[in-house]
Formats: C-alpha cells, structure tokens, sequence
C-alpha cells in the first residue's frame, strides 16, 4: 500500500486547506486511513481517521468543529478540510494507511503501517 499527501501550503490564520491523500496498492479502498501531524519538537499526532468504507470516522479534540474528514472510494483518496486555521495548527501533515481497521476508525499510529511523506501546512498568525 502507499499513500501520498498534497495540498498543503501557507494560509493566514482563519483560512482554509485541504488536504488530499491518494491510496494505491492491494485492496486500497478496503483499509482505514487516518491523518496525523507533527509541528517541530513535539511527537506525531493524531488528527482525524476514517473506516474503509467513510461509515464512520473519529476527530482529535482539537480538530473537532474545525476539520473535517472524507473518503472517495472511487478515486481510492480520502479528504481533510481545515477551516478556521490557526497558528498551532503549523505542522507536517501526514497521511497513514490501516490495513486491519475494521468498523472502527483507530487513532493510535501503532495501527497505521504505511505513512506518505508529509506535507507541510504553514499558518501565520
């Protein structure tokens, strides 16, 4: 399985991104994926994930009201919109694919065995 990030970039705080994951590989739209970020000396985070099929989906408390998670099947690629940016919110953010989810989307990176390789969201204050 591989997973590649893009859409990131500079916004202004308040602003908008959204990020887009594409998934490749054996049974692609059959796994759970999941976004995480990590800002400069902090350890990764979990951010939003979602089950192989979109029927269910978790958010970080800090996303929630804010980021929102999707998932086109057909287009094996899933989806985090970020509205109401804010300064914390400056990070690399990177795409994870869970190939044993099941209903449930996991939030632990343990779970997660394939990752992309981030894409950087930048915003000023």
């Amino acid at each position: 399985v591989h997973v590649t990030e893009s859409g990131g970039g500079w916004v202004q705080a308040g602003g908008s991104l959204r990020l887009s994951c594409a998934a490749s590989g054996q049974s692609s739209s059959n796994i759970g994926l999941g976004w995480f970020r990590q800002a400069p000396g902090k350890e990764r985070e979990f951010v939003a994930a979602i089950t192989y099929n979109g029927g269910s989906s978790a958010l970080a408390d800090s996303a929630k009201g804010r980021f929102a998670i999707s998932r086109d099947n057909a287009k094996n690629t899933v989806y985090l919109q970020m509205n109401s940016l804010k300064p914390e919110d400056t990070a690399v953010y990177y795409c994870a694919a869970d190939i044993a989810a099941g209903i449930f989307p996991r939030q632990s990176r343990q779970y997660y065995g394939y990752w992309g390789q981030g894409t950087q969201v930048t915003v000023s204050s």
